[in-house]
C-alpha cells in the first residue's frame, strides 16, 4: 500500500495501471465464478482511464466509445454494483462518483485523498492509521462493516502552483 500520500501523485505509466486493474479484474472474477461482461470491463476501463472520480453520467457518455452503442443507465449502475461488490472500485460518496480500487482484496483504510483544484483523488493506506480507528472502534464496542474517509484539500502540483 502506498504509505506516503505525496506517492499517491506521482506520474507513472497510465497504460500499464489500467492493463494491471484489467487483468486483477479477470482473476477476481474467475475466482468468484463472475462474469466481467464487455461492458463491466468497459466501465472498469473508464473508470481507471483517469486519476479522478468518474461520474455514472459522465461513464454513460463515454461507453459508446468503447462498446460501440450506447446502454441504458441502470445497466451502468448494475455493472458500477458488480465492480464495487467485487472491491475492484469504490464510491467516493462526497462527489457521487467511482474509483478504481488499487488495493483489491486486501485490507485497507480507504483512505482518499482530493484534490479540490484538479479533481486529482488518491487512495492512500497508513497503518497507523489503520491501528488507531480499529482500535477507537473497539472502544467503542462498535462493530464496523466498512469505513471510509475522503479528505480535500491541494494535492503536491496544485499547491505548488498556489
Amino acid at each position: 500500500m502506498i504509505s506516503n500520500s505525496r506517492a499517491a501523485y506521482h506520474l507513472h505509466d497510465h497504460r500499464r495501471c489500467v492493463g494491471a486493474a484489467l487483468a486483477e479484474a479477470r482473476h477476481r472474477c474467475a475466482a468468484a465464478r463472475a462474469r466481467l461482461t464487455p461492458i463491466r470491463e468497459a466501465v472498469l476501463r473508464l473508470i481507471w482511464e483517469s486519476h479522478r472520480p468518474v461520474g455514472a453520467y459522465q461513464i454513460l457518455r463515454e461507453l459508446p466509445r468503447h462498446l460501440g452503442r450506447s446502454v441504458q443507465p441502470p445497466t451502468v449502475y448494475r455493472a458500477i454494483d458488480f465492480l464495487v461488490e467485487l472491491g475492484l472500485v469504490h464510491r467516493i460518496a462526497t462527489l457521487n462518483a467511482y474509483l478504481g480500487c488499487p488495493f483489491p482484496g486486501r485490507e485497507h483504510s480507504e483512505l482518499f485523498l482530493i484534490c479540490n483544484q484538479c479533481g486529482a483523488t488518491a487512495e492512500v493506506g497508513d497503518e497507523a492509521l489503520n491501528a488507531a480507528l480499529a482500535e477507537t472502534v473497539r472502544k467503542a464496542g462498535f462493530r464496523h462493516h466498512s469505513q471510509r474517509i475522503e479528505i480535500t484539500g491541494l494535492c503536491p502540483a496544485c499547491a505548488e502552483q498556489s
